[in-house]
């Protein structure tokens, strides 16, 4: 299992940082590199508990479906969300949000396995978990800019 922790220092309050990592509208902005598109289940506004969306994304030139689930959640300061369904052999995002002088704390841990057994293994210490990580910054990136800026208010109504 690879594992992947980032933190986010975000001068802006927890709630609408919360909100924001729920945004599957600022999902697709900052995952428009890949071509990220909700297909299925909540395909905009703000996700929460139970709820499912099927993402449909280009990443290293193969086509990916990746179908996610909300399985926990508690307003504004967690969630996680899990693969159902989709190109790893199993995947577990947890988003943390504490309130600190600066502002937010936003916390990723993000964990996955690849398929294919060694040559998954081989593949995630090559390249897939830098393309991970980068993939989760540039997400808190928009994130932070968004939150720290009027930006926010074309997203959260």
């Amino acid at each position: 299992m690879n594992s992947i922790l980032l933190h986010t220092i975000i001068n802006a309050p927890l709630e609408r940082c919360f909100e924001l990592s729920t945004s599957i509208d600022l999902h697709k902005i900052s995952a428009s590199k890949t071509k990220e598109k909700a297909i299925a289940g909540r395909t905009q506004g703000l996700i929460k508990l139970n709820e499912t969306v099927t993402w449909k994304a280009k990443h290293l030139g193969i086509w990916h479906i990746m179908k996610v689930k909300i399985t926990a959640y508690e307003k504004p300061n967690y969630f996680v969300d899990e693969m159902l369904e989709g190109s790893f052999k199993s995947m577990k995002h947890t988003h943390k949000f504490e309130n600190i002088e600066e502002g937010t704390l936003m916390t990723d841990r993000f964990e996955f396995s690849s398929p294919f057994g060694i040559l998954g293994r081989m593949a995630d210490k090559l390249f897939l978990v830098n393309y991970m990580r980068k993939f989760i910054e540039e997400r808190n990136r928009v994130i932070k800019a968004f939150a720290e800026s009027d930006d926010w208010k074309q997203v959260l109504k």
